[in-house]
């Protein structure tokens, strides 16, 4: 928030004697600046639309206590909690997670765009496998952002000379790859303090795909770009492109190698998630439905490593959209049946044992939630360390758990990275 912006929310206590606006108006003034409805705002934070408008409109005798503000801060996109609060700044990043060491050189690399080429040209054939090599280590590590972020600024830069110095054939190749490592810069810089970064690669690779002329290229760049809309609440937006996208590649759908067959059943489940964020019911197990039909025409035992679409992925994802629509019993009776899914990929599956732990805090079974939780860890603690859903329901546990869980989960707490 710039701080005209911020002066803006204050407004009401700059004259002397003025009444201190409270947290409910904070909070309907930031909804409504950016254009959200009260059912939109309350979906994303598991909250019933009456109960944001009691809060907004003081009839609540408590104010929502901090798992549930950081939920609204993130919600509305706002740097600390001080613009909900009133009070002193605090800012959110303690709660979602600090920055990765290796941040500042990716985006170093990044940023360093080769206006005045120099330096060695890699072969195409050595940057795909490079790349091939680098998903490979992104899904056997459980720490795999600091994995990535040793391989990545080499990575970038030299697939942003081969973009720019290859001509013809080559140089479509060499957009592709680039498309490709940006997206896997995505899934180093998300849930980072950095959504500049992100917005900068998720748009260099739609442009590198677009640049390419290559259906798949261009489905995995849509794909990554909807996911970025997405996290940001703009639904409408990720849905338009993910549908632009879709319509883009469908005339090569009739008879679709196997890595875009499984892109078409990935942009299907975009479209299920986001609906389901949005509360539609109906749109998000329609599409979920639509995704699984494609998934049972892939291969046996195949796992696609930009987006995981696969057989094996799709009990995994019908408990994402349970617990997006707030189901409880539903997220409950997938995440049963997801339970032994093997999940090729560490960091995938940490975030399954995420999504778990969600459904189990719908039923308010602490104890499992936290067992859970701790599993997650086990499995991927670069996932459970950087994910804002791990760390609020840490935090809830740390805070307001049953006391005998607590010794527990500030351990856990301490693990993650989380200051309580």
């Amino acid at each position: 928030m710039s701080p005209s912006e911020r002066r803006a929310v204050d407004d009401q206590t700059s004259a002397p004697g003025a009444p201190v606006r409270t947290i409910g108006q904070r909070i309907q003034y930031l909804r409504e600046r950016r254009g959200m409805t009260r059912e939109v705002l309350a979906g994303l934070v598991g909250k019933s639309e009456s109960w944001l408008k009691a809060v907004e409109h003081g009839r609540r005798q408590q104010n929502p206590r901090l798992p549930i503000l950081l939920q609204l801060a993130e919600a509305l996109r706002v740097r600390d909690l001080s613009e909900l609060t009133g009070d002193q700044s605090l800012p959110v990043r303690m709660f979602t997670g600090s920055g990765h060491p290796a941040l500042s050189a990716v985006r170093e690399a990044v940023n360093a765009v080769p206006i005045q080429p120099s330096g060695t040209v890699q072969p195409l054939t050595t940057l795909r496998a490079r790349l091939d090599a680098a998903w490979r280590i992104r899904h056997a590590s459980p720490d795999h952002r600091t994995a990535l972020g040793d391989l990545l600024p080499d990575l970038i830069r030299d697939a942003q000379l081969a973009a720019w110095m290859y001509r013809g054939e080559h140089r479509r190749t060499a957009q592709a790859l680039l498309a490709e490592t940006y997206g896997l810069t995505q899934m180093f810089v998300a849930y980072q303090p950095a959504p500049d970064l992100l917005w900068r690669v998720a748009d260099r690779a739609l442009i590198a795909a677009q640049e390419s002329e290559d259906p798949l290229a261009l489905s995995c760049a849509v794909w990554f770009l909807a996911q970025a809309h997405r996290d940001a609440a703009d639904f409408d937006a990720a849905h338009e492109i993910n549908r632009q996208g879709m319509a883009a590649i469908e005339s090569h759908m009739d008879d679709p190698g196997t890595d875009l067959l499984a892109m078409w059943g990935a942009l299907l489940f975009e479209l299920a998630f986001t609906a389901a964020r949005t509360g539609d019911i109906g749109e998000a197990w329609r599409h979920w439905d639509e995704a699984a039909r494609v998934a049972d025409r892939l291969p046996d035992g195949y796992y696609q490593p930009w987006t995981s679409f696969s057989r094996v992925i799709m009990r995994p994802h019908a408990v994402t959209i349970a617990v997006e629509l707030h189901q409880g019993g539903e997220s409950a009776r997938q995440s049963d049946h997801a339970e032994s899914v093997p999940i090729p990929s560490r960091p995938r599956r940490g975030r399954h044992l995420i999504e778990v732990a969600r459904a189990l805090s719908l039923q308010r079974d602490h104890a499992a939630v936290l067992g859970t939780l701790q599993l997650a860890y086990q499995a991927a603690p670069e996932t459970i360390r950087y994910n804002g859903y791990a760390r609020r329901m840490t935090l809830d546990l740390c805070e307001a758990g049953p006391a005998t869980l607590r010794p527990q989960a500030r351990e856990l707490a301490d693990h993650i990275g989380l200051m309580i």
